[in-house]
């Protein structure tokens, strides 16, 4: 039977790993972030393609690679003058097209049924005018 100091050894691993986990989220919590790993999914590509790519400029792009890179998220490469970024693991890409795929598929859900109530409520309303337009006609004979 585990004793108290194990216990406590596995709680500090768990919290810890709560933390780590929370830290990987923040990655994908920023849409610029988002648009990064995408584009870093095949291959490595310097910081002045990436910013060209993402049509953003060089200083804010550096901002969110090294939070991604500090995180363990990328890894970098310096060769001559410029440098390179590919992802640490690609696992990471699995979380990333889970979540977009939900997304995709709420966004789908939500159109249809939007969809359905809106060519409900046209009905609704044209028979709603029909009955009016009876019982005007009604009220004045």
């Amino acid at each position: 039977m585990p004793g108290a100091g194990m216990r406590n050894r596995s709680a500090d691993i768990n919290r810890e790993l709560y933390r780590c986990h929370a830290d990987m989220c923040k990655v994908l919590s920023h849409p610029t972030r988002l648009e990064i790993l995408n584009h870093l999914r095949e291959e490595e590509v310097s910081v002045s393609d990436l910013a060209e790519r993402l049509e953003i400029a060089i200083g804010n792009l550096s901002q969110h690679l090294n939070m991604m890179k500090q995180r363990r998220v990328l890894i970098s490469r310096k060769e001559k003058n410029s440098v390179y970024y590919r992802l640490a693991n690609p696992k990471l890409l699995k979380a990333f097209d889970l979540i977009r795929e939900t997304l995709l598929e709420q966004m789908q859900r939500e159109a249809s049924l939007l969809g359905a109530w809106s060519a409900h409520g046209r009905a609704g309303s044209a028979r709603r005018v029909s009955v009016e337009r009876r019982n005007r006609g009604k009220w004045r004979r």
